[in-house]
């Protein structure tokens, strides 16, 4: 996948292709690029030929990967998740991408915080009692002083450590590499049984895939909570499931691998675990951040410079 260049060729007009009627309203002003709408899974509209810039919808799926090799013109898309593992090596040569980085971190962060609480002070089982009419008394745990791991050094990462500081919760970031105020991924393993949770926002590539496996889940201590927030294929369901199931560790997550979730897998009734269905960045401000991203890393690409989100890996 070749980048950008900064020195194309002036446009005069780009024609972006957006998946919403309003995003040519969501999209904003943006100098030089006409938004033309279209419907996923429908015949594209006259003039999709010419569009040099995809936005695929909201966690698009595989059919809007293939898009891609329909618009002979087409030089770069620019995603509305932070999530990029479905595209990467599976656009034509030649084509960048660009993630949405910066617009769902905050949403997400706020999903992890409600997960904790939730386990911490044992929601999901008030929540079963209520529903059998039973008045389950009993004391809970607290959030605060709580020490937690945050596995990702980014957005998110540091969305999740600004939420968690007023509840006095001490945490520790893990990047990729080390640099300063955060460890790199070959110290996991020592410091996972240092904390009481561990989060983890990572994004999908080959060296995150099964990141959180038996060793990883073996070395959190009795009693810890694991919190998944990045993409299921991260952890080993099986391993998980082992775990919960022998009353060791505790689990929230909002992605699962598969997903969705067959309705008969062992992990919708596994003890311990609190499971939501992918919608940590779901919530009704989400998409206008999207597109105000996007706007900003196709103005740049109409600019003729490369997208400040220009996927490249890491985290």
């Amino acid at each position: 996948m070749r980048r950008v260049s900064r020195v194309r060729s002036p446009i005069v007009t780009i024609t972006v292709l957006v998946p919403h009627d309003d995003g040519p309203d969501l999209l904003g002003d943006v100098p030089g690029v006409t938004a033309l709408p279209y419907t996923a899974g429908e015949p594209l509209p006259p003039g999709a030929d010419a569009a040099r810039v995809l936005v695929p919808p909201f966690l698009a799926t595989g059919e809007a990967v293939a898009l891609a090799e329909q618009l002979p013109a087409l030089e770069l898309v620019q995603l509305l998740t932070a999530g990029a593992e479905a595209w990467i090596g599976k656009l034509p040569e030649g084509v960048a991408l660009s993630d949405c980085r910066g617009a769902h971190g905050g949403a997400t962060a706020e999903w992890v915080v409600a997960a904790l609480l939730a386990v911490y002070r044992h929601l999901p089982g008030f929540v079963r009692a209520q529903d059998e009419a039973r008045w389950d008394y009993h004391q809970t745990e607290e959030l605060a002083g709580k020490r937690v791991l945050i596995v990702g050094a980014g957005d998110v990462a540091e969305h999740t450590a600004r939420r968690l500081a007023p509840f006095e919760v001490h945490t520790t970031l893990v990047g990729r590499r080390a640099r300063d105020g955060v460890h790199g991924i070959d110290e996991v393993l020592d410091l996972l049984p240092d904390h009481d949770a561990c989060v983890v926002i990572v994004p999908l590539t080959d060296d995150t895939r099964g990141l959180v496996d038996a060793a990883f889940l073996a070395a959190m201590p009795d009693g810890s909570v694991l919190v998944n927030a990045a993409r299921g294929p991260v952890a080993d369901t099986d391993a998980l499931a082992a775990e919960l199931r022998s009353g060791r560790l505790r689990a929230a997550v909002d992605v699962t691998d598969p997903e969705p979730l067959p309705a008969d897998h062992p992990l919708w009734t596994a003890p311990g675990l609190l499971l939501t269905p992918h919608v940590g960045g779901s919530v009704p401000g989400g998409l206008r951040r999207a597109y105000g991203v996007a706007a900003e890393q196709i103005a740049a690409f109409a600019r003729g410079e490369e997208p400040p989100n220009l996927v490249r890996g890491g985290y």
